[in-house]
């Protein structure tokens, strides 16, 4: 009895404690908090809350926990899944001619198409009891990264029905008749999808778009939407059969009983339905996939045809970033890996077969820092691809991650295709079927732009709120602030601020401590070669915990308009995403010593990266003795991370220049072709150099520096001429260029061209004036930025 009587004191002084905390100390930062604390309007609440997080979460306490990342099972094919890899993507990649697509037929060939229909390329997410594949998103992503080494324009057609837009979204939130009925059809071709999100007056703002819906009774007295839209930028809009159609809906009647301004809805629109109009094309850096506007004009749909049914309306943006935080981390990513690795191939087989001064180029060391670079960034992309594709196939949806994935990938991707450029130099930029470069060059711009533009990305998304989604204790603390009551809000506050604030108290020590000690204080896992990288993994997260609570807590609510300070931080937690992934395929992968250069590029580039990130955060933090006291705890001495040493950059261009088992790892999955084709015959090349180049070193001990003079001194063998003699062929054509006649450079039908684009602006201002007739009075939703244009 005395035990429960002192038991029950000490609940009643804890709670009066609490009590006196809350009203007189938590209280006034309540209020002021809420005046300096970032607001969520429906639309970001929407983004925010899209998917989960997972291994960003981690970077973001502090002190990750290693065990996470490194028991992550990696991503596997099924036997299933290898083959179809093996078998009908093969054989799709091989009835493919890039240049021929984009340049004579600009199109995909019709047997291409008949194959993708018939293999179900486009059912790959759809599940195997409605007729799709049932592949893994590993496998989805496999599959895109092997037919973007063949060809962009197919590996986009095949892609897009994959990523977000009516399969996903039916698949997500379907209704059972919806499903039952559409899916079959879109996983066996019968129907051709496209999503139309992107409009003239809306494209990172898709909130703003006007493209707008009418619920009225139809003829048959049924529910239906009068809908009136007009898009651009639409991939396969141009020969879709049935258009995913983002707009937003309205109820003037009150005929579904609720508000009349409902938000945005996501609805299907067969295109043979009246008013639709499609088929003109847009013409995306010169890459022929099908993509177009396409506008409706008074087109009635039944309400059914609304994705979820009456129970979705006024849902389509809480539904299309839910599809988002998944699609965005695979698609592009799988493209930004593919062209990574097919640089790595075709640049270090072609500065080992090109020769200057009797020398390949491959040893001139300005050309090794583009290949290292070229070799390091194939790694990282890959890493993180199948990192990310690990994640999602464990049933995680990363919306954080999967915007930096985006972002992070295209930036490097035109990284490396411009240091490929660079190293074949006229060969890529003499266009002909023999450039093998050139199609991969112009295609970067579009995967910067897709999929939310990067810009907006890098300096609103990724730490704008990313850092609220997964930071532990912010949204909670944003949601407790925007409690309608106050007192429950107040309460909730009150909870998650000391929670805060001890962990900013742990985090200060974390980060000052590992920082002063270069990492030795971080927990790590025991890795071998790779443990002091974890050790300075440990020590840059706990600084970037730190350095974001500071932030939020001198500039508050401001800081999502400082796009420039944003962007920084996203930049440190995108580089420890990349890093981390680096980290986990070296582990997956059996710790590889001939990897280990690449390892120690990257990891070296990164961390020199990480800290000019920090050093740049401090100096423009506005708040400058804060500024001044994060830079004294984490960077005390300045700058301290050096790039990757000489050595460690000639092992890199090494490793993709020369044959050996990290160069195979590098480019598994590339899509090489014949011997009569342009790679295919640079492999060939490559193989003869390497075959011959004992003769040569021969003949250099020899100092014979022309192995015809040899030839005619008899130092050579019959075989051995023949050896030389068909590697010169070899190299001879890889570094032909190509050259036409004048008048195959003459298109015939420019003038016809020029009166149909002329006539384009009329048609544009036709369909605006439409619209506004058509206008009804807009909802007051607040623009979510960074958005998608697909």
């Amino acid at each position: 009895m005395r035990l429960s009587g002192l038991a029950g004191v000490t609940q009643v002084i804890l709670m009066s404690v609490t009590s006196l905390r809350r009203d007189y100390v938590t209280r006034p930062i309540f209020q002021w908090a809420k005046g300096a604390m970032p607001s969520l309007s429906p639309t970001e609440r929407d983004a925010i809350e899209a998917g989960d997080v997972w291994w960003d979460a981690e970077l973001f306490t502090g002190n990750p926990d290693w065990a996470v990342l490194l028991n992550t099972p990696p991503a596997r094919l099924s036997a299933e899944e290898q083959a179809f890899l093996d078998g009908p993507v093969n054989d799709f990649c091989a009835m493919l001619d890039d240049w021929k697509i984009n340049w004579e037929l600009r199109d995909l060939p019709p047997e291409a198409w008949a194959f993708l229909k018939e293999k179900r390329f486009f059912g790959m997410i759809i599940p195997k009891k409605y007729g799709g594949l049932g592949f893994s998103n590993f496998a989805h992503s496999e599959v895109i990264r092997k037919i973007s080494t063949r060809s962009v324009v197919a590996a986009v057609t095949a892609m897009v029905p994959n990523s977000l837009g009516p399969g996903e979204l039916m698949v997500r939130f379907g209704t059972t008749a919806q499903q039952d009925y559409w899916l079959p059809r879109l996983a066996d071709g019968r129907e051709i999808p496209a999503f139309g999100l992107t409009s003239p007056e809306a494209g990172s703002d898709a909130a703003s778009m006007i493209d707008h819906g009418v619920v009225i009774r139809g003829e048959d007295g049924e529910l239906a939407i009068r809908l009136n839209w007009r898009k651009r930028y639409i991939t396969l809009g141009p020969v879709c059969t049935v258009l995913g159609l983002a707009f937003k809906l309205f109820d003037p009647d009150h005929l579904l009983g609720g508000q009349e301004e409902i938000g945005i809805t996501c609805a299907l629109v067969p295109t043979h339905f009246e008013g639709v109009e499609i088929g003109r094309r847009h013409l995306p850096s010169m890459q022929v996939f099908q993509n177009g506007p396409n506008s409706g004009h008074d087109v009635v749909i039944p309400m059914d045809h609304v994705i979820g049914g009456v129970a979705r309306v006024g849902q389509g943006w809480k539904m299309l970033m839910a599809a988002l935080a998944a699609g965005r981390g695979i698609s592009l990513p799988s493209q930004s890996a593919s062209a990574a690795a097919y640089c790595a191939l075709t640049t270090g087989a072609y500065a080992r077969v090109r020769q200057q001064f009797n020398t390949p180029i491959a040893k001139f060391e300005g050309i090794q820092e583009r290949l290292a670079r070229i070799a390091g960034n194939a790694y990282l992309l890959d890493a993180a691809r199948r990192l990310t594709c690990a994640a999602l196939d464990q049933g995680h949806h990363p919306s954080v991650i999967s915007a930096l994935m985006k972002r992070g990938a295209t930036e490097r991707m035109r990284v490396v295709v411009d240091d490929a450029m660079d190293v074949h130099a006229g060969k890529a930029v003499i266009d002909g079927p023999r450039n093998y470069m050139g199609s991969v060059y112009r295609s970067v711009p579009v995967g910067i732009t897709v999929e939310g533009a990067n810009i907006l990305t890098r300096s609103l998304m990724i730490f704008g709120q990313g850092a609220i989604r997964s930071h532990p204790y912010l949204l909670k603390e944003i949601l407790a602030l925007g409690d309608a009551n106050r007192e429950r809000g107040l309460d909730a506050f009150d909870q998650q601020l000391w929670k805060h604030v001890v962990h900013t108290l742990q985090t200060t020590l974390r980060a000052a401590g590992r920082s002063w000690t270069g990492g030795i204080l971080s927990p790590v896992p025991d890795a071998g070669r790779a443990t002091p990288f974890y050790a300075r993994m440990g020590q840059y997260s706990a600084a970037f915990a730190l350095t974001s609570d500071v932030a939020f807590l001198t500039i508050g609510g401001a800081l999502k308009r400082m796009e420039m300070l944003s962007g920084r931080l996203g930049d440190i937690l995108s580089e420890l995403y990349f890093l981390s992934a680096a980290l986990k395929r070296f582990e997956d992968e059996g710790r590889q010593d001939a990897d280990f250069p690449l390892l120690d590029y990257v990891m070296k580039t990164g961390f020199k990266a990480i800290e000019q990130s920090f050093d740049e955060t401090f100096a423009n933090l506005p708040n400058r003795v804060a500024g001044l006291l994060l830079k004294a705890a984490i960077l005390p001495i300045g700058i301290v991370a050096r790039a990757p040493s000489d050595r460690t950059i000639r092992q890199c261009a090494d490793l993709i220049t020369e044959p050996c088992a990290t160069r195979d790892r590098l480019v598994e999955g590339v899509y090489v072709g014949g011997k009569d084709e342009a790679v295919g015959n640079l492999i060939e090349a490559f193989d003869q150099v390497i075959a011959t180049q004992p003769i040569h070193n021969r003949l250099r001990k020899l100092h014979v520096r022309d192995w015809r003079t040899a030839e005619k001194k008899g130092l050579l063998t019959p075989s051995e001429v023949e050896a030389l003699k068909a590697a010169d062929k070899a190299i001879a054509e890889v570094i032909a260029v190509d050259d036409f006649a004048p008048d195959e450079l003459t298109r015939h039908d420019a003038s016809a061209t020029q009166q149909s684009v002329a006539a384009e602006p009329e048609k544009a201002q036709s369909m605006a004036a439409a619209l506004d007739e058509a206008s009804e009075p807009q909802p007051n939703i607040e623009p979510q930025p960074a958005a998608v244009l697909h």
